[in-house]
């Protein structure tokens, strides 16, 4: 059976989140860049959030078991929080610019961001194969449920909603079953087919009408 895995279904919806803001940043039209702006310091508060609930719940854990897989995790930050600081700066200044310079402007803020994206893929790959295999030999499966179970006690109903619907559309449809199966499992039978339905919102058609299917229900008893 597998083991839990503390890192890996949210990191796969934010590479994803990442690299599709990287494509909006750098094919809309001037007119666009002010959105894209907002966009960017909307992912900057939600990484540091991230980092700062990782830092809350996990890394203590990790410093206590394998000092050595934390200092390589603490190695990143200063890279990490450089590319944070470049993309706010950029993203920032932007509405100010003027009409005529804000091509540049906005490839500027498309470098920024791109240089932050491969600050924090080298982030995630450490946490993925240095810090977790280091937890998962030092650490009990209640201990990373303990962990995974206090951070989720730390969220309330929209946020705990807002989390799953970030990575959902990212993970292969057995995962995303699985996640969805629990999460209706979890609230009352009548609110099931409401659940499902807020809970999928995020999905293309496509990976809906799979996940549906997985979970063998019919779309319009969900959304009922």
């Amino acid at each position: 059976m597998p083991r839990i895995d503390l890192y890996r279904n949210v990191h796969m919806g934010q590479r994803a989140r990442l690299f599709a803001l990287a494509v909006e940043v750098g094919a809309g039209d001037a007119a666009a860049g002010e959105r894209s702006a907002e966009r960017c310091l909307a992912m900057t508060t939600e990484l540091r959030e991230h980092a700062a609930h990782e830092d809350t719940y996990i890394h203590p854990l990790l410093r206590e078991r394998a000092p050595a897989a934390a200092d390589a995790l603490d190695a990143e930050h200063l890279r990490l929080d450089a590319a944070l600081a470049a993309l706010d700066e950029r993203a920032r200044a932007f509405p100010g610019t003027s009409p005529e310079a804000r091509p540049e402007a906005q490839h500027g803020l498309y470098l920024a961001l791109n240089e932050l994206i491969g600050a924090y893929l080298a982030h995630l790959h450490a946490e993925e194969t240095v810090a977790m295999p280091a937890l998962w030999r030092h650490c009990a499966d209640d201990e990373l449920a303990a962990v995974f179970g206090a951070f989720r006690a730390s969220r309330t109903a929209e946020e705990g909603l807002a989390d799953l619907r970030r990575m959902l559309p990212a993970l292969p449809p057995a995962v995303r079953a699985a996640v969805a199966r629990a999460t209706v499992e979890s609230v009352p039978g009548d609110e099931a087919g409401r659940s499902l339905d807020a809970l999928s919102a995020t999905l293309t058609p496509t990976q809906r009408a799979r996940l549906y299917a997985d979970l063998g229900v019919a779309e319009a008893w969900a959304l009922r």
